[in-house]
């Protein structure tokens, strides 16, 4: 069984600079298309690499390129680096000082991974082509992959693959996990509006109650999944926010609703969507009310994240060589989490892979407040990008 000792002595020696980087990206984190410390410490790095930078695109993007021999084969690597508006409730040194803001998602650790793997390849790496090394802001919500594109990403660095990797919790630190196909759900948002009638909370016959539909809608909005999806098909509906009225003794004129929906086809997307629009107009005429609905009011929505059978092959070939075949799992639950990377997997053929954190005891989850990326583990994301480059170009 491989370990750690297995990884190359030059990737092993960067362990202490990826988790100074980690940690300082940690400490100062910025949110969707703000990461301009950040990105600017990128660029620094990359630089001192010897690594063409490329900065600008979705206004904090970096593009790392770094050419060998003279074959025209090509391959792209992504690391997001935005973070969330959580506030930190860790106490240790590298706690965020940015109020409301932290790294809750590990893109301090994809941003250094894949800052080791350039800095290696740079000075040791043995390949012929052409590595873009892509740093992307604004994952959270935001589309940053999408706007990168719709900059011209591919056009001015033109890629034949692109492989993306994110950290998981419950993987063990060690492991890998990919698989062909849906690998993240697709994800959507909606905004449902009640408008109906203001009235005193002691007259209520007098007006219409935005409060009481909405309850209902609620409720209803989980038949959707239950009762209107083939049970052979994943999908989610959410609600993760109500607002409504201001005071105690009047009900309010309106109800705002809103949440999310997921799945891993298009047609029961298309289904989740028809079925929200339904069931909020069918209980708004039930209590006398309008309804307004509005879908992805802040973001356009992100696709399933399909990864491509070829670069599946690839990736797994490459964590096999750093892990041992024994700690790639090849056949994971896909996740009802989404990625903007799915963006980039429509336009070019590629592969996005789980790399393990470890257990998720002590609140280590995902968007938690508490959550925090495990350093253990960068040498291994840095040589899993490593042993990639140099197997699909060798040189």
């Amino acid at each position: 069984m491989r370990t750690v000792d297995d990884i190359p002595a030059e990737i092993r020696a960067l362990h202490t600079d990826m988790q100074r980087w980690r940690r300082h990206i940690h400490q100062h984190p910025e949110t969707a298309f703000e990461e301009t410390a950040t990105a600017q410490l990128i660029a620094d790095l990359l630089q001192d690499a010897g690594i063409e930078v490329h900065q600008g695109l979705a206004k904090t993007g970096i593009v790392g390129v770094l050419r060998r021999g003279n074959d025209s084969k090509s391959i792209a690597l992504r690391a997001d680096m935005d973070a969330l508006f959580i506030h930190e409730q860790n106490r240790f040194d590298y706690a965020s000082c940015h109020e409301g803001k932290m790294h809750a998602c590990g893109h301090d650790g994809h941003s250094a991974m894949l800052l080791g793997a350039a800095s290696y390849l740079a000075q040791h790496g043995r390949f012929d082509g052409t590595v873009y090394f892509i740093f992307q802001p604004a994952e959270e919500c935001r589309a940053g992959a999408l706007q990168m594109i719709d900059e011209g990403l591919f056009e001015q660095f033109p890629v034949q693959r692109v492989f993306g990797m994110h950290n998981f919790p419950d993987v063990p630190v060690g492991h890998f996990a990919v698989r062909v196909g849906p690998m993240m759900a697709s994800f959507d948002c909606f905004e449902i509006t009640l408008r109906g009638q203001a009235a005193h909370a002691a007259m209520p016959h007098l007006g219409n109650d935005v409060l009481v539909a909405a309850a209902h809608l609620i409720t209803q909005l989980q038949t959707i999944v239950s009762r209107q999806i083939d049970p052979a098909d994943s999908a989610v509906v959410s609600v993760t926010q109500v607002h409504g009225g201001h005071t105690w003794n009047a009900l309010p004129d309106s109800a705002v609703i809103r949440g999310t929906f997921r799945s891993f086809k298009k047609t029961v997307r298309e289904q989740l969507e028809h079925g929200i629009q339904h069931l909020a107009d069918s209980v708004a005429q039930g209590f006398k009310l309008h309804a307004e609905v509005c879908f992805n009011p802040e973001n356009p929505g992100y696709p399933v994240t399909l990864n491509s059978p070829a670069e599946t092959e690839s990736a797994i070939r490459a964590a096999t060589d750093v892990a041992g075949t024994a700690r790639v799992d090849t056949a994971p639950t896909p996740s009802m989490g989404a990625e903007d990377f799915a963006f980039m997997l429509q336009h070019k053929p590629g592969c996005y892979i789980w790399i393990g954190n470890g257990s998720s005891q002590g609140n280590c989850l995902l968007h938690n407040p508490h959550y925090d990326f495990n350093d253990e583990i960068l040498p291994l994301g840095a040589a899993y990008w490593v042993k990639l480059v140099e197997n699909e170009l060798p040189g």
